[in-house]
């Protein structure tokens, strides 16, 4: 309980430091550096690079593009709800766990991932930019898909699975209604393997050791810049 009235009374303290700075700096209104922002909706396009971590099968999808829009909403004080979809141009490499190790990959094959997820942003300088640039936080949950893709030889499906999404970024806001936006952030999602994938074939070699988890979590990261349109002052 102490410990969270420590967070809660920080995180106050820290929302409210751009206003103490503008007071005790003595900046006149028309120099100050910090501005307040005047649009509370912010549609976004943005670009990137989906980076996932390794599994140890070698199976999950891999890095690749990513692109996806972004659409958020100013709910009270620094907090934005957002609602995020996007999508990554991924390859997996596709394999048969029951042929021998020689002869088991069946190559690498495109496998798209798509992602859904709505959270919260907090603007760490609250409703007001510093010099142009207002640092953000995200979090939030939805799910990761590859569509139900499939290779009837190989079992490993990705499918539709919860995912946990966390990020932080830079807003940068020259004034007017366009700004430019750099996030770097992870979306977590279980890995599944399949019950195959620990079976001996014929060379007594099996895709995975027994007591490698069958279930885990894995990290995928992502790199974007965006362009945003602001709206409804």
């Amino acid at each position: 309980m102490k410990r969270s009235l420590f967070v809660i009374a920080g995180f106050a303290v820290f929302s409210a430091s751009p206003v103490l700075a503008q007071v005790s700096t003595g900046y006149p209104p028309d120099r100050s550096p910090y501005r307040d922002l005047e649009y509370h909706h912010e549609a976004t396009v943005f670009g990137g690079y989906f980076r996932p971590s390794s599994d140890p099968a070698g199976v999950a999808p891999r890095g690749g593009g990513l692109a996806g829009i972004r659409y958020e909403v100013v709910v009270g004080g620094p907090a934005q709800l957002v609602v995020r979809l996007a999508q990554a141009f991924s390859e997996r490499n596709v394999i048969n766990p029951t042929e021998p190790a020689e002869t088991r990959s069946l190559g690498v094959r495109s496998w798209p991932v798509y992602f859904a997820d709505a959270g919260m942003s907090l603007n760490l300088t609250g409703q007001r930019s510093f010099r142009g640039i207002v640092p953000v936080i995200y979090t939030g949950v939805g799910i990761a898909s590859d569509a139900g893709k499939k290779v009837d030889a190989d079992p490993y499906r990705l499918g539709t699975t919860f995912a946990i999404s966390l990020a932080g970024g830079l807003r940068f806001v020259p004034g007017g209604r366009m700004q430019i936006r750099a996030d770097v952030g992870t979306y977590m999602y279980q890995i599944k393997y399949p019950s195959q994938y620990y079976v001996l074939a014929s060379d007594n070699t099996a895709v995975l050791d027994a007591d490698q988890p069958k279930n885990f979590w894995k990290r995928n990261g992502a790199f974007t810049l965006g362009v945003s349109y602001l709206l409804f002052r």
